[in-house]
């Protein structure tokens, strides 16, 4: 039987002689993210931002016009309407009242008076102010905790050059997956930060194999010059990466296009992240090692950074 291979045994594509061209893009990219995120600001859901979340479907396709209409009628403050998938289906988000779960209750009756016989509720959820603040701080921990810890264990794996580039190559897997989100204003919820953390350990694994190459040919080839033992153990390790990252894309897109709305940003999220997490093994962690002399210790020898970027 024929094994399938989306890159032959020979490959020998020039990824090095292009790192300035990759790491210029990358850093137009990262600067651009942050803007995004600084300037135009995250679409939090209601885990990150409080309030009241009402997901129903209506009797025939939604008139967003009139809905406005009855429930602004009603104080409850800002009312925001979402179409969805099905036209009846509709995302309503109504700002935390003032008050306890009591105030709250009563908000959420007076939605259902409003919109009247017929309709079916398909979710109703409440999160406070205050949790709503705990859980986005609890989310930028996990994040900020999952990087340093990668960062401890590839420093000890291999050594802190390695370490530097991984998370060098995280960081910027995730704040380009942050300003995409900004840009297209998807939200931005408890779910996404599952996301994000998975493609964390999805992008340092793919880095890690990376790594595990150029250790090695570090060891075995005591006189290539650092760009061709750079670019040759991105080129074996080719054929694995784009395996796992297209097979893992597959089971996305399907949930993607057939998992329904409730998962669509999430699984946006996944697919965007292990896109840039395959870009960045490849065109940023490794032609990163090239300006941190990683070759002086792996190799036992005295070579410094002007070796390690001989051309």
């Amino acid at each position: 039987m024929r094994l399938l291979k989306l890159v032959p045994d020979d490959v020998n594509i020039p990824f090095m002689p292009f790192r300035k061209v990759f790491m210029t893009i990358s850093v137009v990219a990262v600067v651009l993210s942050l803007a995004m995120v600084f300037v135009k600001g995250m679409n939090f859901g209601i885990d990150f931002q409080g309030g009241i979340l009402i997901e129903v479907r209506m009797p025939q396709a939604a008139d967003l016009g009139q809905m406005r209409g009855q429930l602004g009628a009603l104080g409850l403050g800002e009312v925001s309407l979402q179409e969805f998938g099905n036209p009846a289906d509709v995302l309503i988000r109504i700002g935390a009242q003032d008050g306890d779960a009591a105030a709250q209750q009563v908000a959420i009756e007076a939605v259902k008076s409003a919109l009247g016989a017929g309709v079916d509720y398909r979710r109703v959820e409440f999160v406070g102010p205050k949790v709503s603040s705990e859980l986005l701080l609890d989310g930028v921990l996990a994040v900020a905790v999952a990087i340093i810890a990668m960062l401890i264990y590839i420093w000890l794996r291999f050594e802190w050059q390695f370490g530097l580039g991984a998370v060098v190559a995280l960081s910027h897997d995730i704040f380009i997956t942050l300003g995409v989100f900004s840009l297209l204003e998807l939200e931005f919820n408890l779910s996404t930060v599952a996301a994000v953390l998975t493609i964390a350990g999805y992008s340092i694994n793919d880095t890690v194999v990376v790594f595990d190459r150029i250790r090695e040919d570090l060891r075995k080839y005591k006189t290539k010059p650092i760009p061709d033992l750079l670019n040759d153990a991105i080129n074996l390790t080719l054929s694995r990466t784009l395996m796992t990252s297209l097979t893992t894309l597959v089971a996305l897109l399907a949930l993607f296009f057939l998992g329904g709305e409730v998962i669509r940003d999430f699984s946006f999220a996944m697919i965007f992240g292990i896109a840039v997490g395959t870009y960045s093994s490849i065109c940023v962690a490794a032609p990163l090692l090239l300006y941190t002399n990683v070759a002086a210790r792996a190799r036992g020898t005295g070579e410094g950074t002007e070796a390690a970027e001989t051309p």
